[in-house]
């Protein structure tokens, strides 16, 4: 709402009634409203009362009556219009000083005006940059938040890594057991061979011996076929084991290598989450200008 004239009368009536001087601040603590549209009344009422303090125009007093009776009114009209013509000289020169006055009245005003539209603007641009100061608090918050969270699975996977890597060692050890088991069993099947020959050799003197006994040479030949087919059936079961050993072996080279393949994964999966933590840390807090920036590590380079 306008302030209007009354408003502004109104308002330098009352301090000039508390002893205060009607300033453009003072009048616009109580009214609101511009300068420029205070300015102006101000100037009016001012110019009022200049009006209402002015001198007006009497007879003579009784007493220079009597005393210039003998000179008339010609000569009191005389000193009247001396006096006039003074204080329209004065008048004139006060009216000069009241318009220069009031052109710096105006421009004063109007750079008033001026610095309350700049205090407003800036006003309005510290609310935006607090407002912007807010939001970029509840961003780099929020950046924090996901570094910590792609801390913690960086943490996991390499949980996982080591997991993984125990459990391959794990492997690596039942296979090494494997191979043992497989060589103890070649060693075995080696000693049942040495004892084929040994007992090929003493049937070979049995049979020389044959054309002497007869009859003893018979029964020594079936116990020697008999030993015979012991052997090779020890030799068959040696040849089962060292199968099952081979198949074992090849089950535990093949998890081995699933293992190796399941490792470099996590390896690659914990290389895109460092390079996403560098980065969101790049993000909260920007290296200086006169930094170099490093350079960035490909995943999987090792380097």
């Amino acid at each position: 709402m306008a302030v209007t004239k009354e408003q502004i009368f109104s308002a330098a009536d009352e301090l000039a009634a508390s002893g205060q001087r009607p300033t453009l601040e003072a009048i616009r603590q109580i009214t609101g409203g511009s300068y420029t549209t205070i300015s102006p009344a101000l100037n009016e009422w001012k110019a009022r009362q200049v009006t209402a303090a002015a001198p007006l125009r009497e007879p003579a007093p009784q007493a220079v009556a009597d005393r210039l009776a003998e000179l008339g009114s010609d000569l009191w009209t005389i000193a009247l219009d001396l006096a006039n013509a003074r204080l329209a000289v004065e008048r004139e020169g006060l009216e000069k000083a009241r318009a220069e006055l009031e052109a710096d009245r105006a421009e004063a005003t109007e750079l008033a005006d001026r610095l309350a539209a700049q205090v407003d603007d800036l006003q309005s641009r510290l609310a935006s940059i607090e407002a912007a100061e807010a939001a970029a608090r509840g961003e780099a918050n929020k950046l924090r938040g996901q570094l910590a969270a792609a801390q913690e699975q960086a943490h996991t996977a390499e949980a996982r890594a080591q997991e993984i890597e125990r459990r391959a060692g794990e492997l690596r050890t039942e296979l090494d057991r494997a191979h043992q088991d497989a060589d103890q069993a070649r060693g075995a099947l080696a000693e049942q061979q040495k004892a084929s020959q040994a007992a090929a050799a003493q049937l070979d003197q049995v049979r020389g011996e044959l054309a002497k006994v007869q009859a003893k040479a018979q029964a020594d030949q079936e116990a020697q076929q008999e030993q015979r087919k012991q052997a090779a059936a020890e030799a068959h079961r040696m040849a089962e084991r060292l199968t099952t050993a081979q198949a074992e072996r090849d089950q535990a080279t093949k998890a081995a290598a699933q293992a190796r393949e399941e490792a470099a994964r996590l390896a690659g999966q914990l290389d895109t989450l460092k390079e996403q933590s560098a980065a969101l840390l790049a993000r909260i807090t920007p290296p200086p200008a006169a930094e170099a920036k490093p350079t960035r590590k490909k995943p999987g380079s090792g380097e």
